[in-house]
């Protein structure tokens, strides 16, 4: 399968005529019977070529990894007498593990991702990458303090390391990006600089008010993740603004943005709903959750998008679960519950373009010529 990024490349090339490309996707969509922006469409494994790269890959990192944490165990030995060289000791271990394997993922991105243009060992090298380059900061900072238990100030040290080493990473997943172009690197750079912003805010907060109770704690770390989700929501809208017929790479962004930002909306309502902890309010509770999946779901017609959905699942389950046991099928209620889920969930998918079109043709025009293109294809 052509992704619509080779497509429009053939194009560039004058390998195909903007007509012929036009036609070949009117083709599709007559086959499939629906849009093609309907599919959400994204590259993982255009091979098992793919996936052979990808074991390659995930073993030749955890082996230099391993060898990066030998070497900060050798510069920074422990002593028995000092504490504080245990906690130096593993931070130096993530650092020179992560500079390794930052390292090494760049230089095989050179191969697999610059010139071979491998979809999954392209998105593994990425977050490790980053993610790499997280662990380095983090660890340096970390190296450079020693014990943060024995700090005065580890309440808001800590949060200042996590908030610099979260724009390093950010740094890093620029450079990245500017270099070999993956489209999850968006999000992964959006990512690192939610985490710094948030451990920023925490870091001000606890130092300057007294919070100590965990679950005050807890409440403002799930607030700024709630604010810090919608903010990355709408980034994600501005890159399906910008390719409604989603042709090109920035749907592709688009895509990873959304996949980040739900599970930062979602959680955070759901628990201020007291489902994450097991302490949902009766029958009201319950229901609140499944109203607010309801509308999850509407929003997520609307945009086109079902990562939404997919991250807000998990909560549907324990509401109705929780239901179906509450009122008395205690012995079924996790198979109903899977019943009635996956039937919606099929229904849906089968259903996805013309209910989206009742949803999107109720709204405004100029909100409509914002959202993605979807029109029902007319039979081949």
């Amino acid at each position: 399968m052509y992704s619509q990024e080779e497509i429009n490349s053939a194009v560039d090339a004058g390998v195909l005529s903007e007509d012929a490309a036009k036609g070949l996707r009117a083709h599709v969509v007559s086959l499939r019977e629906r849009p093609v922006t309907d599919e959400e469409h994204f590259r993982l494994v255009s091979s098992f070529n793919d996936i052979f790269v990808a074991i390659g890959v995930v073993i030749m990192l955890f082996a230099v990894g391993a060898i990066g944490q030998a070497i900060g165990n050798a510069m920074f030995p422990v002593s028995l007498e000092d504490y504080g060289t245990r906690w130096r000791n593993d931070f130096a271990q993530l650092m020179f593990g992560g500079a390794l394997i930052a390292g090494t993922a760049w230089a095989l991105a050179e191969m697999f991702t610059r010139k071979r243009r491998m979809a999954l060992p392209s998105i593994i090298l990425l977050l490790a990458f980053v993610g790499a380059t997280l662990a380095t900061a983090f660890g340096l900072g970390g190296t450079i303090i020693g014990d943060p238990v024995g700090n005065d100030q580890s309440d808001t040290v800590m949060p200042v390391i996590a908030a610099i080493s979260g724009l390093f990473a950010a740094g890093g997943a620029w450079l990245h990006w500017r270099r070999f172009a993956v489209p999850i690197t968006i999000a992964a750079g959006a990512g690192t600089v939610a985490i710094a912003l948030i451990a920023t805010a925490i870091a001000i907060i606890v130092g300057t008010m007294e919070v100590e109770a965990e679950d005050q704690v807890f409440k403002i770390l799930f607030t700024l993740m709630f604010i810090a989700g919608l903010a990355i929501f709408a980034w994600a809208m501005r890159w399906d603004i910008s390719d409604r017929t989603r042709e090109t790479r920035r749907a592709d962004v688009a895509f990873w943005l959304h996949l980040l930002a739900a599970p930062m909306i979602a959680h955070p309502v759901f628990y201020a709903l007291g489902v994450t902890e097991g302490n949902m309010v009766g029958i009201a509770g319950a229901i609140g959750v499944i109203a607010v999946y309801f509308v999850f779901g509407i929003v997520a017609l609307a945009i086109d998008r079902r990562a939404l959905l997919v991250s807000a699942l998990v909560y549907v389950l324990i509401a109705l679960t929780w239901l179906f046991d509450r009122f008395g099928a205690v012995e079924l209620n996790f198979a109903l519950t899977a019943l009635v889920i996956g039937s919606a969930l099929l229904t849906l998918s089968a259903f996805w373009t013309p209910i989206r079109q009742i949803i999107v043709g109720g709204l405004p025009e100029n909100l409509q010529d914002k959202l993605p293109v979807s029109a029902v294809a007319a039979p081949g």
